[in-house]
């Protein structure tokens, strides 16, 4: 970054629209938060209007990154998404489990254009299953109207020459855009073609937020350069976003692990980012999200790119508290973005988790009016019960002791019923350690109890409730490579190689090539084959170039 340079971090989340801008020095400068509005772009250039207008001199603003839902909210809500060819290089082999078989209904129709297994792909180590058959593609391509093309190959990452060769014939015969899966998956088959299809079918979705967010720089007249935030914590140009758009999925909680890492000065920690309709717990393990092993569902079907290991609670500060014949019922839905119109506490008529919250003595600093409005609410609420008429100039003065029984009751079991959720949701992300702190960042952190069974203690640092804004503000470029190599002698070259193509592919996604390292090497063998081999995961990043 050029001397004396800001960099501005946008995050969309489903509550709110965070922004910060921080200095050369990391610090924060400014900072806003925006109700995320029904088409996200309005939410997103509300928020960076707000924190330009704390910045005197625009021009020193060098960068804006940004974490999006766009492609997230897209799949889930089964709107603009492309209509996507599926290729799957693997017959005969793999012709008993088609393409798609395991998607829901309304997505599939939504999303493919046609679909067929064509001989190719090879082998695990790295024979071929079939003689590439480009005739029987140039048939199939022919016959479907598609706005994208998806290449899945068997055992790709081992051996990517078969997607290669159809995706320069897509190019070069059909003009369509096309999606690879040896850049996407890992080596299960069936959840990295489900990660292939669903990036082609984002490709109109990326660039359009691209487009947006371009359009909103130059309408300011700022020359930043933008980036985009991705599911492990790290950045990408605009260029390789338009190319991966799958990888922005899962970009905001893990915004919030990298901000959280930062703001507290703590590498390994569980996180718990409390918004307002949900709270994410995910855990650092060196200042980074810990990645998931399992595969990941994405509105319905199952994938294998790399997500941080997230638990989400329906649990957050505009969660809706409803008295119950049996006790009280929390949930699970909110009033999300609506909840400074909706809540108690906002002079609105519906109970929520942070009416529950201000009641039982948990208020933000800079919120003291919440305690009085809640006051009025409770006096409304027993002067219904006793068929009385509340006077706006009395409510003020009523104390706790004034609500009704009724109103009390489920005000405090409502907030022990959300502590219980965290405990829990604790407990299940600890896997039995204690020795770690919880630190709880978003704008409803202050939910959270002053003491959680499973941690070593409850860290709330500054600027905690726009630690997801802060994450991508940081963040690094990166690039990983999961693939298979001979074990032997001619492992070691192997290795040295996959590194070169990982940092390659950080410089690619915008990293300094002066500054780039290798940050996670993993190495797996594997028996039952013919031949010694092992499976090999590199990552790379660095700061982005300047």
């Amino acid at each position: 970054m050029t001397e004396g340079g800001l960099r501005i971090g946008i995050d969309v989340g489903g509550t709110n629209t965070d922004a910060v801008v921080l200095d050369a020095a990391d610090r924060v400068v400014a900072k806003a938060k925006r109700p995320t509005t029904p088409d996200v772009t309005e939410g997103l250039r509300a928020a960076l209007d707000a924190v330009l207008a704390d910045v005197a001199t625009w021009e020193r603003i060098t960068r804006v990154m940004l974490g999006t839902t766009h492609a997230t909210n897209a799949i889930l809500e089964r709107r603009n998404l492309g209509r996507v060819a599926v290729l799957r290089l693997g017959a005969p082999a793999t012709t008993a489990v088609p393409p798609l078989s395991d998607w829901p209904d309304d997505l599939r129709k939504a999303v493919s254009a046609g679909e067929v297994i064509v001989p190719g792909g090879h082998y695990v180590d790295g024979r071929e299953i079939g003689s590439l058959d480009l005739g029987a593609i140039r048939r199939f391509l022919d016959g479907v109207r598609a706005d994208a093309v998806a290449v899945t190959g068997v055992f790709s990452p081992a051996s990517a020459d078969h997607e290669r060769a159809v995706e320069e014939l897509v190019r070069n015969e059909y003009g369509l855009p096309v999606s690879v899966s040896h850049e996407i998956g890992s080596l299960g088959l069936l959840e990295r073609e489900n990660a292939t299809v669903l990036n082609a079918a984002l490709y109109g979705v990326a660039a359009h937020v691209t487009e947006a967010l371009v359009t909103a720089l130059a309408e300011r007249g700022l020359g930043a350069r933008p980036y985009l935030a991705q599911n492990d914590g790290t950045l990408m140009t605009v260029a390789h976003a338009a190319r991966l758009p799958v990888s922005t999925i899962g970009s905001g909680p893990a915004n919030s692990l990298r901000g959280a890492a930062f703001l507290s000065g703590v590498r390994d920690a569980i996180v718990a980012d409390v918004g307002g309709t949900s709270t994410d717990l995910g855990v650092l393990v060196g200042g980074f999200p810990r990645e998931s092993a399992a595969a990941v569902e994405i509105g319905g079907v199952l994938t294998n790119f790399r997500m941080p290991d997230i638990l989400a609670i329906a649990l957050g500060g505009g969660t809706v508290v409803r008295p119950g014949g049996a006790g009280v019922r929390v949930g699970p839905d909110s009033v999300g973005y609506r909840i400074a119109e909706e809540a108690l506490v906002f002079g609105g008529a519906t109970t929520t988790v942070t009416d529950a919250a201000v009641a039982g003595g948990r208020v933000p600093a800079n919120a003291a009016d919440w305690r009085d409005r809640l006051e009025a609410a409770a006096h409304a609420s027993k002067a219904a019960t006793h068929g009385e008429a509340a006077k706006p100039a009395e409510t003020a003065a009523y104390g706790a002791g004034d609500m009704s029984e009724t109103f009390r009751d489920t005000l405090q079991s409502a907030l022990a019923v959300a502590d219980a959720m965290v405990i829990d949701a604790v407990d299940r992300m600890a896997l039995g350690r204690a020795d770690r702190p919880l630190v709880a960042v978003g704008g409803g952190a202050f939910l959270l109890p002053a003491e959680i069974p499973g941690v070593s203690g409850v860290i709330r640092p500054e600027h905690a409730e726009v630690a997801n804004a802060v994450g991508a503000a940081i963040a690094l470029a990166s690039g990983r490579v999961d693939t298979i190599l001979p074990a032997g002698e001619s492992r070691a070259k192997a290795i040295e190689r996959v590194k070169e193509e990982a940092a390659a592919r950080a410089v690619a996604a915008g990293a300094d090539p002066a500054r780039v390292e290798i940050v996670d090497l993993l190495e797996v063998p594997l028996s039952y084959l013919s031949e010694p081999a092992v499976r090999v995961h590199v990552k790379a990043a660095g700061p982005l170039s300047r």
